[in-house]
C-alpha cells in the first residue's frame, strides 16, 4: 500500500460532502455520539459501492444510462427531503444528546441512504481503486477489497473529527434558538447544493 494512496484518500475523504455534511447536521442536533454514529453509517455507506466496483456491477452502471439515471434521480430527491427536514427541524436546541438503538439504527440507515442513492460513489471506485493495483497483482481482488477498507476507516476516522469538533460548538447554539435554526438553514443549503452538483453529474 503505498503513500500516495494513502495521501489521495485523505485529500478526497476530507473534501467536504454529503457524508461529511450529513455527520454535521447530526453533530449539531444530537452531540458527540450521533455524529459518530453518523460517520459510522456513511462509512458502512461504501460498502455497496466498494462492492459494486469490486464485482463489476459499477461497469454496469456506467454503460446503462437507466439504471444510472434511476439511481441519481432518487438520490436527489433524497437529498432534497433531507433539506427541507433540516429546513423544518426543531430550532429550540433542545434535543436530546441521548441515543436509543432506534434512534441510532435511524441515523445510520440515512447515512447509508445518502451514499447509496449517489451512482457516482461506485464509478469513482471502479476508477479510483485499480490505480493502486500493480498489473502484475496474483490477487487484484484481494488488493482492491484491502484498499477499499484502508479507505473505509480513513473516512471514519476523518468524519468523527467533523463529528466530534461540529459538536463543540452545539453549546453555543443549545439556549439560541435563532441561531440554531440559522444553522439548520445552512446545513439545508448545502444539501442543497450537493442535490444541484449530483442533478449536473456526468457518467
Amino acid at each position: 500500500m503505498s503513500l500516495e494512496f494513502l495521501i489521495t484518500t485523505l485529500i478526497i475523504v476530507a473534501t467536504p460532502g454529503t457524508g461529511a455534511l450529513y455527520t454535521l447536521a447530526c453533530a449539531i442536533s444530537g452531540g458527540t455520539r450521533t455524529a459518530v454514529i453518523a460517520a459510522f453509517g456513511c462509512t458502512l455507506g461504501i460498502i455497496p459501492h466498494m462492492a459494486a466496483a469490486a464485482l463489476g456491477l459499477a461497469a454496469v452502471v456506467a454503460t446503462n444510462p437507466q439504471i444510472f439515471e434511476i439511481i441519481r434521480l432518487a438520490g436527489i430527491a433524497y437529498l432534497l427531503w433531507m433539506a427541507i427536514s433540516l429546513w423544518r427541524s426543531d430550532a429550540s436546541g433542545k434535543d436530546s444528546t441521548g441515543v436509543s438503538a432506534d434512534k441510532a439504527f435511524g441515523i445510520i440507515r440515512k447515512a447509508v441512504l445518502i451514499n447509496l442513492l449517489n451512482p457516482k460513489l461506485s464509478l469513482f471506485f471502479l476508477a479510483f481503486l485499480p490505480q493502486f493495483i500493480a498489473p502484475a497483482d496474483p490477487a487484484p481482488l484481494l488488493t482492491m477489497t484491502a484498499l477499499g477498507l484502508v479507505f473505509m476507516a480513513i473516512t471514519f476516522a476523518v468524519f468523527a473529527v467533523y463529528g466530534v469538533t461540529a459538536s463543540s460548538l452545539r453549546s453555543g447554539l443549545i439556549n439560541r434558538p435563532g441561531r440554531m435554526q440559522l444553522v439548520n438553514r445552512l446545513l439545508a443549503g448545502g444539501f442543497i447544493l450537493m442535490a444541484g452538483k449530483l442533478a449536473l453529474a456526468q457518467r
